[in-house]
């Protein structure tokens, strides 16, 4: 779907731009990107604590032509900035409802929305969007530096189109969160908290009951909340999952069907009791009408 207006009311496109970033600079997002070169480097890991299902291995050299990637995820109010000068709707907003993690909401809205089967710790919440991430009466005040969440493959794609950008594929994404280290586990080195110091914003304590919150964040934390890596970019693990162009395969035989994406990086929500995804080297998929309360993106722009 192009990013063109669908004829929001005036009172909400007015609220947006209070909230938004200077449209021009958001557009103008390409001339601030961090440059990689091109040249190889080794993509998937051996990692021990790999996942083998889901396609991590083996390592292989891969060359990626020079291309620019943003430092951090788009922000809320960039988006905000998006959605006022086009009218966009994103399909969570279609759709009427999207995924908001449990301890976020309110507990009478909790126990009102719907647990989806074998994940229990989401809940099914009527409203929730972009701008309502915990659905009706939730705001942005703020988040304005937080990443936009709840945005579908589509969404995302409509935003870049706008800017003059494009997702990256998972190549890219991967030659980049790596910053220059070779097969390190992690986008910063192999310990997850060298010196004690956390690099990224993920579950601690026992997941998904408690969170001690030894990062100081419960849902998304503000980009640039953590040291940048050797490239200059920030939060590639934790935080929010972002999206790539690439379909999902595993190399198998056996595979997907439908219009299944790859996402990386992990989100706020990842514990290695049962999704140690922010390892670098990490992928995993999702439908691409998908939008929850930890999904995210960056983008690409050709060199």
């Amino acid at each position: 779907m192009d990013p063109t207006p669908t004829g929001a009311d005036d009172a909400s496109t007015r609220g947006l731009a209070a909230l938004a970033a200077p449209t021009a600079q958001v557009r103008a997002r390409a001339e601030r990107t961090v440059l990689v070169e091109a040249g190889p480097f080794r993509m998937g890991t051996e990692d021990p604590d790999r996942n083998p299902g889901d396609g991590e291995s083996p390592v292989r050299t891969v060359e990626v032509p020079a291309f620019r990637i943003d430092a951090t995820c788009v922000t809320t109010a960039e988006f905000a900035a998006f959605v006022a000068e086009t009218g966009y709707v994103t399909e969570a907003e279609e759709f009427g409802w999207s995924f908001v993690f449990g301890a976020l909401l309110e507990k009478e809205l909790r126990r009102a929305s719907r647990k989806p089967p074998g994940t229990p710790w989401w809940r099914a919440v009527e409203g929730a969007r972009w701008d309502h991430p915990e659905g009706p009466g939730s705001t942005l005040a703020g988040r304005e530096d937080h990443p936009v969440v709840h945005v579908s493959l589509r969404d995302a794609e409509a935003f870049a189109r706008w800017c003059g950008m494009r997702l990256p594929t998972e190549a890219e994404w991967e030659k980049a969160a790596r910053g220059g280290l070779d097969q390190a586990r992690y986008a910063w080195g192999e310990e997850l908290t060298p010196g004690g110091e956390h690099r990224c914003n993920i579950w601690q304590g026992a997941f998904p009951v408690r969170n001690t919150l030894e990062d100081g964040h419960l849902g998304t934390a503000p980009v640039r909340s953590f040291p940048p890596n050797g490239f200059g970019l920030y939060e590639v693990a934790g935080n929010v999952w972002e999206w790539c162009s690439d379909r999902w395969t595993t190399g198998s035989a056996a595979s997907l069907t439908g219009d299944v994406r790859v996402m990386r990086g992990g989100s706020y929500l990842c514990h290695d009791s049962y999704c140690n995804r922010y390892r670098v080297a990490a992928r995993s998929s999702t439908a691409a009408e998908d939008a929850s309360g930890n999904k995210g993106f960056r983008l690409v722009a050709d060199a």
